[in-house]
């Protein structure tokens, strides 16, 4: 009897977040933010919002950026977020 060899599928690649590193009354931060909201509405990607008044770490490390952009927690912008740079990070297997 011949042994049956399976096929391994590749694994599903984990879905992505954005993170907006923001803080209140920073017009940057409000931009980014409406880009952040269109761009993982129309790919279905989850995003949340992170006040550095609130976070001593994420102050200390990005108090000279905001807003900044995390993808999976890597960084991928400060101050303005280009829609098609960042839909290209979301969508793009090699990034």
């Amino acid at each position: 009897m011949s042994p049956v060899l399976r096929r391994k599928t590749p694994p599903r690649p984990e879905p992505h977040l954005v993170t907006l590193i923001r803080k209140p009354g920073c017009h940057l931060c409000d931009d980014a933010q409406l880009v952040v909201e269109k761009v993982c509405a129309d790919l279905g990607v989850r995003w949340e919002s992170q006040d550095i008044t609130e976070n001593r770490r994420l102050h200390d490390e990005y108090w000279e950026q905001i807003p900044v952009v995390l993808v999976d927690g890597r960084q991928h912008t400060f101050w303005r977020v280009n829609e098609e740079r960042l839909r290209k990070a979301l969508t793009d297997e090699t990034e």
